[in-house]
């Protein structure tokens, strides 16, 4: 299991000479490949370093807005065709993704 807090601690200790270990040794520890304990060094000196993702709490790029989930949803209630043929016709969005519109629609 991979421990980013665990990683700090032991690269702090290194820098202050409280800790021996090698870096190959706190990577075995903390489950990490060395070349990113040496990142891990790197944006502790450069104070970039941060035990959140960076994305968290951030809407993906290629999700949905608003807008197109009305247009679908409003195109397909207008249509007699079947998803398959639907998402042929709509051609900019997955299968996967029209389907989880409609099957909305359809319980209701």
């Amino acid at each position: 299991m991979k421990n980013k807090e665990e990683a700090l601690k032991l690269l702090k200790k290194m820098e202050t000479g409280d800790c021996f270990l090698s870096y190959q040794e706190i990577a075995d520890i903390t489950g990490y490949h060395v070349k990113y304990i040496f990142k891990l060094k790197k944006d502790i000196k450069e104070n970039k370093f941060s035990l959140e993702h960076g994305n968290k709490n951030k809407k993906p790029v290629n999700a949905l807005s608003e807008a197109e989930k009305e247009k679908i949803i409003n195109l397909y209630k207008r249509s007699n065709a079947s998803i398959r043929k639907f998402c042929k016709f709509y051609n900019t969005r997955s299968y996967s993704c029209i389907y989880n519109l409609v099957k909305d629609i359809k319980k209701d």
